[in-house]
């Protein structure tokens, strides 16, 4: 490498899409236990955006401590660059995936060229699928491995006192709320891959794609509200969350349960009164459980839709499409 610079998108103040711009960084430098990556192309996510705004909806003692400027993102996609002297399983060369230093707001600095990884954060990419598909795996995917299939951590939970706990969901049925954007259409795979009868929840225009995705039935929120439809089911997993989740209590059996992915819920006195059981998680980079997920990725098991793609340079656009919503799986940048 012959400079000591790289291209990223940096924030020196926080605000709304136009506060993203595309500028000359340092290019990071590399410790142990770490990989340089050359970017191919970047994942973007909900958190991206939160951090951008500020996590102004938080309170203000959950809200992350930044130093200006930085660089957003965290799921990347590329080819191995560098690695410490110390890291084994990663050579020069390798093509990789990751999600990188989540949930450390600030640290992570994907939308750029370049990004140190720490080694543990990566799997490498799957040969069957491109840096694009790739890219808009990582997050969206240990979500939904995470709150459904395996926790893969012993970190204290912030948003409860309890761990959460996946449930077995071979022969259970799941509805998965917000089913075609990201999260939800790798949920909806991850859960029919290990045996659930799935119901996606989402508007019209997405039902032909997402029962390709294996939903065996299909809502459309647009014309009959969800709770009003679907009955004695097992477990919701909600991606939107919010003050609006618990009007799943109504579809759940006594004994199901409701893993709301955004925080909101409020209602535990009637959760407890129809023995549901609540939770929620953070979701954490891991490396192994990536590669897990890569494996289903290269067999054609899980795939990974892109709603549209950005040039890094673009990352303002990508951020309104987000805002637009609506989307249709992953919003990625390209970066080479």
């Amino acid at each position: 490498m012959s400079t000591d610079t790289m291209k990223a998108i940096r924030l020196h103040n926080f605000g709304g899409p136009e506060v993203l711009r595309y500028e000359e960084a340092p290019l990071p430098e590399l410790k142990q236990g770490e990989v340089l990556v050359r970017v191919h192309a970047v994942g973007i996510n909900p958190p991206d955006w939160y951090l951008r705004e500020g996590y102004k909806d938080l309170p203000p003692e959950w809200q992350p401590a930044v130093s200006f400027p930085f660089i957003l993102g965290s799921d990347v996609s590329g080819v191995v660059e560098a690695v410490a002297t110390d890291v084994q399983g990663f050579s020069i060369g390798d093509e990789v995936f990751g999600m990188v230093r989540f949930p450390s707001m600030g640290e992570s600095a994907a939308y750029a060229e370049y990004v140190i990884a720490p080694a543990s954060d990566l799997a490498l990419k799957p040969a069957g699928i491109d840096h694009v598909h790739a890219a808009g795996a990582p997050m969206a995917g240990l979500t939904g491995w995470q709150f459904l299939i395996d926790l893969g951590h012993n970190e204290a939970n912030p948003f409860q006192p309890e761990m959460h706990r996946p449930v077995r969901l071979n022969g259970k049925t799941v509805l998965v709320n917000g089913a075609a954007g990201g999260v939800g259409h790798l949920t909806v795979q991850l859960a029919k891959w290990k045996g659930a009868h799935v119901i996606a929840v989402a508007s019209g225009k997405h039902e032909s794609f997402l029962h390709e995705l294996g939903a065996d039935e299909f809502i459309d929120y647009t014309k009959s509200p969800p709770e009003d439809v679907a009955h004695d089911v097992d477990l919701v997993l909600d991606t939107f969350g919010g003050p609006t989740t618990d009007r799943f209590l109504r579809t759940l059996k006594r004994g199901g349960a409701l893993f709301p992915v955004f925080l909101g819920f409020s209602d535990a006195e009637e959760a407890t009164k129809l023995g549901v059981t609540v939770s929620t998680t953070q979701v954490r980079s891991n490396g192994p459980q990536l590669a897990e997920l890569g494996r289903l990725l290269d067999a054609g098991t899980v795939r990974v839709a892109i709603d549209s793609t950005f040039p890094l340079a673009d990352a303002r656009k990508a951020h309104e499409r987000a805002a637009g919503g609506h989307n249709q799986g992953k919003i990625v940048l390209t970066v080479v």
